[in-house]
């Protein structure tokens, strides 16, 4: 059920909480609708996944609702059914990622169902087994994927041996090697109070929020035990890999080291390559890739952040036979972008699409409490909803400029995957690498 604030007025209505136990959460209270919404985040993720067994934490968050307290999986889950409870969980780069969503008068039972899940999961065996067969599943219809070959080598040229150069989701390899002990060990070291963020937007007063999140959270460890993981530069392009894989479609991935979130070029990082391909209709790659040129149905980049380290990354699909012809046009629009920026009406109109795009980004209590939690994971002030528009206005065309030199001066780290005709980067091997 939709619910459409307008950016100041969500952010009149942020409370910084703290329960009677000590759990903070930031809270919007809303009646508009019988519903509540939260979303969580443990620091960790798929970071804290064991060097020779990625696909720990992914393995985890498949399975802990899979039975725990005193509820079997097929109970546990009948109970989420019966009172239309959404429970999910996921692991990130950094974070292991939680949702909770349910209809105010189902609260205390949702809850209940996601502190059993977080203090005392199964993992039975034949549940572990059944999950264990899904996932080997999917990696190896990932082994014909190109969209799927062409990310997992590009953050392995990007990072290397660094946790972020692993598959959260694992391999082939590690994931049968996955015991209950390593899944038990993960919960242990990394569900913990100290690391924990919260986010809550519904119908919920703060009293009874802070008992409950007391009774869901106030059992776990108070502090987590994690690895250390370094900052890491993402690898100086230009480089160039192709892999064959025949296929209809070739795929480009491409793309660099980014700009993290609390560099103070960020938001003229953001607006830029929002004009160069940020993933609309009226973007520079778009228009000259498909528009122009008619080589691909879509093509779009992105500024990614992480913890430690920052890239940009883009993708684009197109015939074996243009594939070199794609690449060439990426390669010429970004290198003119980053040797003279934008122009002044391509930021005035950036600057207008994204303040008023705000509006659509928080137009539900689900979207809303996740944009909450990202911001706390950001290390943003809570204001900052009330402050982003500003902060877009005072982006410059010099700005712009500068930080488009500094993301794509240098040229790109570019995989390819698909058939090898002439026209694409004609590499020695699907290994190999070369300058753009």
């Amino acid at each position: 059920m939709p619910w459409a604030p307008t950016p100041s007025h969500a952010a009149a209505k942020i409370q910084h909480l703290v329960s009677p136990g000590g759990i903070e959460a930031w809270f919007v209270q809303d009646a508009t609708v019988p519903l509540i919404a939260m979303e969580y985040a443990f620091g960790g993720g798929a970071t804290q996944d064991p060097a020779d067994k990625p696909g720990v934490g992914n393995m985890v968050a498949d399975l802990i609702d899979e039975g725990s307290g005193d509820l079997d999986s097929q109970t546990f889950h009948e109970r989420l059914d019966r009172r239309a409870i959404e429970l999910s969980f996921s692991s990130a780069r950094d974070y292991f990622r939680g949702s909770l969503r349910m209809l105010k008068d189902n609260k205390d039972e949702a809850f209940d169902l996601l502190r059993m899940s977080l203090t005392s999961p199964h993992f039975e065996s034949a549940d572990v087994e059944r999950i264990r067969t899904q996932i080997l599943s999917g990696l190896r219809h990932d082994t014909s994927n190109p969209g799927a070959l062409a990310s997992r080598k590009f953050l392995e040229i990007a990072f290397g041996d660094h946790p972020y150069g692993r598959q959260a989701s694992g391999t082939l390899e590690s994931v049968p090697t996955i015991t209950i002990a390593d899944l038990k060990d993960y919960v242990r070291r990394v569900l913990a109070k100290d690391t924990l963020r919260i986010a809550v937007v519904g119908d919920i007063d703060a009293v009874s929020l802070g008992k409950l999140l007391d009774q869901t959270f106030g059992g776990l460890p108070a502090k987590a035990s994690l690895t250390p993981v370094a900052d890491i530069e993402a690898a100086r392009p230009p480089q160039r890999v192709f892999i064959p894989l025949d296929v209809p479609q070739t795929v480009v991935t491409f793309g660099g080291p980014g700009i993290k979130r609390n560099d103070p070029n960020f938001m003229a990082a953001y607006v830029v390559n929002h004009i160069l391909g940020g993933g609309t209709l009226s973007s520079r790659l778009y228009r000259e890739v498909r528009e122009k040129r008619g080589l691909a149905y879509s093509v779009y980049d992105a500024l990614l952040w992480m913890d430690h380290s920052a890239v940009f990354v883009g993708n684009t699909a197109t015939r074996a036979d243009r594939a070199g012809e794609t690449i060439d046009a990426v390669n010429t629009e970004i290198r003119r972008m980053a040797e003279d920026g934008p122009t002044q009406q391509e930021l005035d109109e950036a600057k207008s699409y994204l303040k008023g795009s705000q509006m659509l980004a928080l137009d539900t209590s689900s979207k809303l409490a996740s944009a909450l939690l990202q911001y706390q994971l950001d290390r943003l002030p809570i204001d900052y909803i009330e402050k982003r528009n500003a902060i877009v206005d005072a982006v410059t065309l010099d700005d712009t400029k500068k930080v488009a030199q500094r993301l794509w001066g240098h040229g790109l780290l570019t995989v390819i995957v698909g058939r090898p005709p002439a026209a694409a980067a004609q590499p020695a091997a699907a290994t190999s690498t070369k300058a753009n």
